[in-house]
């Protein structure tokens, strides 16, 4: 019987379209497996090329004729299809997590304090040493070592040719009797001299049994003069009370270098100070310098570089005063401003029978 033309044409389509979308299907799953198995290893690649042709064929039937030329229903399931036959997508999952790339952070290194130029070395009263880093809040010095000379233990600093430093030692009763022409002649330009000292137990204020021979004879040979108090106050009050004596033993006398703070240990002993904490200390040593400085005189913290950045808070102190340095060694390595440098506590010269401490300052004193 022959069909209606009608008929005929929209089966031709129907079979036409059916076969368009089998096409694509095939050709989309073809894409897929094929970036599935190049993301795959080479083992598992073997493996799963059998299944994957099995599911290609499986879904390729959907849409297409059967053997009786008639349609296949969409809906019809892949019933020799199993969950097993899919582990290809689990094999795209395994291999994408493994393609993840580990980096491991570059270790950091660390720094040697030595030479990083942020730290300085200093050197407890007990022998121990510690790396302390460089405060950036305090003021650094700004002394070009090289030009630094010394000549027969005497040192000289120069700048832009000019010898711009003066040459000082420090004294009390432990020297005796001293030869001030003799100390002028051999270069001395300055002294410090002992006004008193507080007991470092009792407490007591004594005043230094050469003061007053010392002032009026280095005065008479022309040596500029500067004088130091050994303080062992715990109290502001106490530190007003040094500064207060100091003041009254030195008014009748003309000072050219400053008047110091000194506050050291006892070796072999326990210090009345040594109870004090930093902040105790550095209040201790601004109460003695204020007093000195409403004077009229110029006020100077003296100390080792382990008591200065280990035992006060220079922050407090440092900003209004001047510091004198005690560090022997062949130049300083105390990282902040100073102006005076006791370098030597073991020197000998004409006019002094025993040791003497031997002192640099970088600033002419008479003109500030």
């Amino acid at each position: 019987m022959k069909l209606d033309d009608d008929f005929n044409s929209s089966y031709e389509k129907g079979k036409f379209q059916t076969t368009i979308t089998a096409v694509a299907v095939i050709a989309i799953v073809t894409v897929i497996v094929f970036v599935l198995i190049l993301n795959a290893d080479s083992v598992k690649r073997t493996a799963s090329s059998t299944k994957t042709a099995s599911i290609i064929s499986e879904i390729a039937s959907i849409g297409s004729d059967d053997t009786s030329g008639e349609v296949v229903d969409d809906h019809v399931p892949l019933s020799t299809l199993h969950p097993e036959d899919l582990d290809f997508y689990e094999m795209y999952h395994e291999t994408s997590e493994s393609v993840s790339v580990s980096e491991e952070e570059p270790a950091e290194v660390e720094e040697d304090p030595a030479t990083d130029g942020k730290h300085t070395l200093v050197v407890m009263p007990d022998g121990t040493e510690e790396w302390v880093s460089i405060s950036k809040y305090i003021t650094k010095n700004i002394y070009d070592y090289t030009n630094l000379s010394d000549l027969d233990g005497i040192k000289e600093y120069t700048y832009n040719n000019r010898v711009v430093s003066a040459f000082g030692v420090d004294v009390s009763k432990d020297q005796g009797y001293i030869d001030y022409v003799k100390l002028q002649k051999a270069g001395v330009d300055f002294v410090m001299i002992r006004v008193g000292a507080r007991g470092y137990s009792s407490g007591q204020i004594t005043i230094d049994d050469y003061f007053e021979d010392n002032i009026r004879r280095a005065s008479s040979a022309g040596l500029d003069i500067g004088v130091y108090f050994l303080s062992q106050a715990i109290t502001e009050e106490e530190a007003e009370e040094e500064a207060e004596l100091v003041i009254e033993k030195i008014k009748d006398y003309k000072l050219i270098y400053p008047v110091a703070f000194v506050m050291e240990y006892t070796e072999g002993d326990t210090a009345r100070v040594e109870a004090l904490n930093k902040n105790e200390k550095s209040m201790v040593a601004r109460a003695f310098l204020k007093k000195i400085e409403e004077a009229g005189y110029k006020p100077i913290v003296y100390g080792t570089k382990a008591w200065l950045i280990k035992y006060i808070e220079l922050n407090k102190v440092v900003s209004d005063f001047d510091v004198w340095l005690s560090e022997e060694a062949d130049m300083p390595t105390y990282p902040y401003e100073f102006t005076m440098w006791q370098y030597n506590k073991k020197g000998s010269i004409s006019g002094i029978s025993g040791d003497v401490s031997f002192n640099l300052s970088f600033v002419d004193y008479s003109l500030r």
